[in-house]
């Protein structure tokens, strides 16, 4: 499952993998309101050449369609009141921004980014300072602004017009179907799209957020871990860069990423470092059990990182928080045992 490349038959069969990850129907009652892939990836995405692909990245290309302006100006209603309820930074103090986003539409993203976000704030001293942007969830959650290329920049620049640089830290958690040019946008039938490493990392330097924690959760994600790297980030990836991950069919609550490092291992009281190990070790178990080729998480941290991450987790709550949902490898009861 190695690849040195992205060639225009890869990227033919991994959007045809995101139109049959996104057609199954999700299994809780009351989902009506979830936005479903119903129909195959239009031409246009599909034939895309390489080179296209990569430009379309690496320049925040969005494509969307079909969209009434009515949903559109109800979505900027949401987006815009999610970014007025955010709290000022603290003079003095370290303070935690946290932004969670679901770039696609499949329920499992949205759960994951909603529960995501609640960990993070808890674990982080983030209430007050915490945006979600994520479709329905399936469970008749239709309260936040969609997760999109142009809704993760706008919140983007917010946080930052409100944090200090020098002392407060950006908590991104970004959770999608991915490829090798990046990250994937897909809305429903309607929105199309893909964020590389290239544009992250220049959509944070044009904002000057430097400290920062970035979370990426998806297949090839490793490839944001050198681009963004820097002396004051902590970058963490759910698969080396050649490499898929796991546990994304829309039926789920967590992909094996997100129920293991999130859901597991960051509602414990133990630092970052050995939380991201515990959680390689418990993915690696079940992908054995599946026997697929391991999706080998990757993690860096820059050498001047430690300064706001010592303080951020000298805040940690004491107790360990329990799992919520259903397990991603279906091996324990809903909401049990913290192992």
């Amino acid at each position: 499952m190695r690849k040195t490349g992205f060639p225009n038959w890869l990227l033919t069969l991994a959007f045809a993998g995101l139109a049959v990850f996104g057609m199954p129907a999700i299994a809780q009652t009351g989902s009506a309101d979830a936005v479903r892939h119903t129909r195959g990836l239009p031409g246009f995405i599909t034939g895309m050449r390489p080179f296209e692909a990569a430009y379309g990245a690496n320049n925040g290309l969005a494509i969307e369609y079909g969209i009434s302006a009515r949903e559109a100006f109800e979505d900027h209603q949401r987006l815009a009141a999610a970014l007025a309820a955010l709290s000022p930074q603290r003079p003095g103090t370290v303070d935690a921004y946290v932004l969670s986003i679901a770039l696609d539409s499949d329920p499992v993203f949205g759960r994951e980014a909603r529960e995501a976000a609640r960990v993070l704030a808890r674990r982080y001293d983030a209430e007050g300072r915490t945006i979600v942007l994520a479709s329905p969830d399936g469970n008749g959650d239709n309260s936040h602004a969609r997760g999109s290329l142009n809704s993760l920049s706008v919140a983007l620049a917010r946080i930052a017009e409100l944090m200090d640089s020098d002392e407060d830290v950006l908590v991104l958690y970004a959770t999608s179907h991915g490829l090798p040019v990046g990250m994937v946008y897909y809305y429903g039938d309607a929105g199309y799209g893909s964020i590389s490493p290239m544009r992250l990392s220049a959509l944070l330097g044009e904002l000057r957020i430097t400290n920062r924690l970035l979370i990426m959760n998806a297949c090839f994600a490793g490839s944001f871990v050198p681009a963004l790297a820097s002396e004051t980030s902590v970058v963490v990836a759910a698969a080396a860069a050649d490499r898929t991950s796991f546990g994304c069919a829309a039926t789920n609550d967590w992909t094996y990423f997100g129920d293991a490092f999130v859901n597991r291992a960051l509602r414990r009281p133990q630092p970052l470092e050995q939380a991201f190990q515990q959680a390689r070790v418990k993915i690696a178990e079940w992908e054995a059990d599946i026997r697929m080729t391991p999706s080998e998480p990757q993690i860096g941290q820059g050498s001047r990182a430690a300064s706001w991450l010592a303080v951020l987790e000298s805040r940690i709550p004491r107790t360990a928080s329990r799992p919520v949902g259903r397990p991603a490898n279906g091996d324990r009861q809903a909401g049990g045992g913290n192992d």
